[in-house]
Order: C-alpha cells, then structure tokens, then sequence
C-alpha cells in the first residue's frame, strides 16, 4: 500500500486532540475484558493480605461473596478462584480436591448465592491439594504421572461444576486432560459449562508470589519443567492450543502475560478464537513495585498493560488489578 507523501499526509493530525484520538483508537478496553482472581483461604470474616502481591488478600468465603458484589457493580463480568487449602487437608494424592465441600466449592456456591448472574471459572489442578505442591500425582521416581492425575482431575471437574462453575479452567497441562473433562461433563450433564484451557502455560519465574498466595510455595521440591512449556518454544505452543481446541476447549489462555505477547498474537492468528491472558502474580507484583519506588503511575501501568493484552488479541485478561482497572474504566 503506498501513502500520500508528507506534508499531505501528517500522522500528528489526529493525534492533535482528545476527541480526535478518542474517535481513531483501534483497541479499547471495558470492564467486560476483565477477569479479577481472588484467594480463598478458611475462617469467619478473614482478610489476609499478602506480602508477596501488595493489595492483594485471601478473604474467607463470605468475603469473597462481598468481592463478588463489588465485581458486579464494577461490570467485571467473571471471578477465578484458586484455594489457600489447610495444610491438614493436603495429602500426596490431592484427595481434598474432591471434597464436595472444599473451599472452592463453598466458595463458589456462595458467590451464586449473592451474585447469581456473575461468572465463576475454577482452577483445576492438584498443587493447592497436594502435600508437594506439585500439580499431578507423583509415581515413585517423583515424575508426575499423566493419566492417573487425569482421573483425579475429571473428579475434581465435577466437583467444581456440580458446586455451580461456569467454566473449568485446567492449568495441570497433562496430556489430554481437555478431551477427558469435555466428555465427562457432557456426560454428567453439565452441557453449558465451558473449558477454558491453559493451553500455553509455560514453566515461568513470574509465579513465586501466586504460590504465597495458594500456600504451595514451601512446599514444591524441584520444579514443573517436565509438565509446563520450555519459555523458548513458541511452535510447541501452537501445538498444545490445536490440541486442546480438538478437544472441545471454548476458549484457550496463555500463561504469563506480557512477556508472552507473541504467543497470544500467533495464536489469534492462527486459531481465530477466543484468547485469554494470565496478568501473573509476578507482573502483578512488579507494577507494585515500580510504583512504590516512585518509578511509574500505577493507573497508567496498569492501563497500558491491559491494552497490550487486547492489542495482541486477547479477548480478555485476567489481572489482580481487574476491580482497579474496571473502576478506572467507569469513571
């Protein structure tokens, strides 16, 4: 395409106002991009701010109904929630995830209670259940072992969506975990409740102050490289989303965020579905950060990022800024 030579053409121009640059924007964001992650630990009236994630709390279940009516009335449309579970309910085997009456069940049955028509999506995974914090089962060797955690995983699905999840989240990454969830949902007559799969989640540094959050940190020995993505492929990440979405996968997420543009923006691209970003904790913490130590403005941080996410194609992001962002968004 050719254009017009300067001075015909001046790029400023429309840049010269707000109202014009309002008018040309490409992107825009709106409360409806976002999803807001909260924590989820035991107790009566319980907030417990975390050290780790500045301004950020795990809050007992009636707590999170209250931070599902201050979703609302923001217009974030969905909450994720991720469990703080008691380490004397945790055992090698994640059984607690089973438990029809764990936390996140009593959560999310809570949250249906006072905010009927908010969307609810679980993480399904072992490591907030596992006294080893690693996502799967362990054979003797420590190996997390695929099929055998799959099993555990389609309990703890049903568990979660017979407890009122909208969506299922599975951020395990076993091999065929997506298929296996689709099919025992639509058996047990969960029809409606949607798979949005951790497609892409690569074995990331940004996730120390999550695992504070979800009380595993202390408790993983090694690592998750031999179940998460190498940070160094982007081909094997095109791989995992075709499988997932043959699986019957409603949308796909890519985990972390922001040093992860070009994943999202390849994925839009090829699959032309609906694509989510984890804003992770680490990021989180480093927008904090900055601003604390006087390095940035934390209303214009947290904006941009979100628009970088929308800009490489997601269709919306789940951020611990969601409830700041959406509240910006609707002045």
């Amino acid at each position: 395409m050719s254009y017009a030579p300067y001075p015909a053409l001046r790029l400023r121009r429309t840049r010269a106002a707000a109202w014009s640059r309002a008018m040309h924007a490409e992107i825009r964001l709106h409360p409806s991009d976002l999803i807001w992650p909260l924590f989820v630990t035991e107790g009566q009236g319980v907030e417990e701010p975390i050290a780790s994630l500045p301004g950020v709390s795990r809050w007992s279940v009636d707590g999170i109904a209250a931070r599902a009516k201050e979703a609302r009335d923001a217009g974030i449309p969905c909450l994720a929630l991720f469990p703080n579970t008691q380490p004397e309910r945790r055992s090698d085997d994640g059984a607690e995830a089973l438990n029809p009456d764990n936390l996140m069940c009593r959560a999310i049955r809570a949250i249906k209670d006072a905010v009927p028509d908010i969307g609810v999506l679980t993480d399904v995974a072992l490591d907030p259940y596992t006294a080893h914090g690693q996502d799967g089962l362990l054979d003797e060797a420590g190996y997390v072992v695929n099929d055998a955690t799959i099993d555990v995983l389609i309990g703890q699905s049903l568990n979660q969506a017979t407890a009122g999840a909208d969506i299922i989240a599975p951020s395990d990454m076993m091999d065929g975990r997506v298929g296996a969830i689709r099919e025992a949902l639509e058996e047990e007559g969960h029809a409606n409740v949607q798979i949005m799969a951790y497609a892409a989640k690569y074995a990331s540094a940004f996730y120390g102050p999550f695992r504070d959050a979800v009380g595993s940190s202390g408790l993983l020995k090694g690592d998750k490289k031999s179940y998460q993505m190498d940070p160094a492929n982007s081909e094997e990440a095109l791989r995992e989303v075709a499988l997932d979405l043959a699986e019957g996968a409603d949308s796909v997420m890519v985990k972390p965020g922001l040093p992860y543009l070009d994943i999202i923006a390849r994925v839009k691209d090829r699959f032309e579905v609906p694509v989510f970003a984890y804003q992770v904790s680490g990021e989180y913490a480093m927008i904090e950060a900055a601003v604390a130590a006087g390095a940035g403005d934390r209303d214009a941080l947290v904006l941009e990022t979100l628009l970088a996410f929308k800009r490489a194609g997601c269709s919306g992001v789940l951020t611990y800024h969601a409830l700041h962002a959406a509240r910006l968004l609707g002045a």
